[in-house]
């Protein structure tokens, strides 16, 4: 059996995404994602957060650094890496997601009215970001919610699916 690495976590960003670049001229955007995990303690359900550190490489991360404020709800989807290195004398190791897509989801800061996208699935309707099947990217040249309403449109979409 083939081995699997393959993560998707929706949730709100802790603060705001850092934009570096490496030696080699190549972007990389740092970002932290909080994802509640609800849990019954006694009589009563509880929210317990969990705090993953995601990195987005390339172009993608130039583009969609502006957008990830703190507070957005967002979806990431890509895989875990592990590093390891040697501080002090003691091995140490974090784990973080090297995202291959990422979808802005709305709500939180930053969202103007009504969130960036309709919160279509990875992959549909250019509404994420990142690579396409083929090795073809989705254009990040512009935030789904930004491209002008066609005439008599409210807004809504005509396949709410409830």
């Amino acid at each position: 059996m083939a081995d699997i690495n393959h993560v998707v976590l929706v949730g709100r960003l802790t603060r705001d995404a850092e934009l570096k670049y490496t030696a080699g001229g190549q972007a990389v955007c740092k970002f932290s994602v909080a994802v509640n995990r609800r849990r019954k303690n006694g009589d009563q359900w509880e929210d317990e957060p969990n705090f993953f550190d995601v990195v987005l490489w390339g172009r993608q991360g130039e583009t969609l650094t502006q957008y990830l404020v703190k507070g957005k709800l967002i979806g990431v989807e890509g895989e875990l890496r592990q590093d390891r290195w040697a501080q002090d004398g003691q091995n140490r190791s974090r784990v973080e997601i090297v995202a291959s897509n990422l979808q802005l989801l709305g709500g939180g800061p930053g969202s103007g009215s009504g969130g960036a996208s309709g919160g279509a699935p990875f992959g549909q309707s250019g509404a994420s970001y990142g690579n396409a099947p083929g090795g073809t990217t989705n254009d990040p040249g512009s935030v789904p919610g930004d491209r002008p309403s066609p005439a008599g449109d409210d807004g809504f979409a005509d396949d709410i699916p409830f």
